[in-house]
């Protein structure tokens, strides 16, 4: 099962080829994230939060790191008014980390083209001691209906 998180393109996005910016998709990538992972109470749900069981609050008992990204660039992406449809699951659960997949496409109610696959890989830290720790088994759970195979890119090597 995946998460459809909305995502607004800022004018600011483009580059001077009139589409997103690479460095900018990342930004847009790390929104859709933080909007499912981190647990904030006080958003309306636009999104499932079934997968939004990470503090995002100073003081918090785990830090999720970023240990790897990869990005595969299908068509370039243009300004539109109306939000992609960053579409994320969950592609591997290891002991500490797990590998989040990416699609982004078009607007929902258009012909949708995908725009980009992704991935990362997120391990989670014990803040206090900096150190990897274990995914605990209502992480487990909950994060277990949005698994799903990882992201198929097309040039993998």
């Amino acid at each position: 099962m995946r998460v459809h998180v909305p995502i607004h393109l800022r004018w600011g996005d483009l580059d001077a080829y009139n589409h997103v910016n690479n460095v900018e998709l990342m930004r847009l990538l790390e929104e859709a994230r933080v909007r499912v992972f981190w647990r904030d109470d006080s958003e309306g749900g636009d999104i499932d939060s079934g997968m939004a069981l990470i503090e995002a609050e100073a003081g918090s008992n785990t830090i999720t790191l970023i240990a790897r990204h990869e990005v595969e660039y299908v068509l370039p992406i243009p300004y539109q008014r109306q939000p992609l449809d960053v579409q994320v699951w969950i592609g591997n659960l290891g002991g500490a980390s797990l590998e989040v997949g990416y699609e982004v496409y078009g607007p929902v109610g258009t012909d949708q083209p995908l725009y980009a696959r992704a991935s990362s890989t997120i391990v989670l830290v014990d803040a206090e001691t900096s150190r990897p720790r274990r995914i605990t088994d209502e992480e487990r759970t909950a994060w277990t209906r949005y698994l799903e195979d990882p992201v198929p890119f097309t040039k993998r090597r």
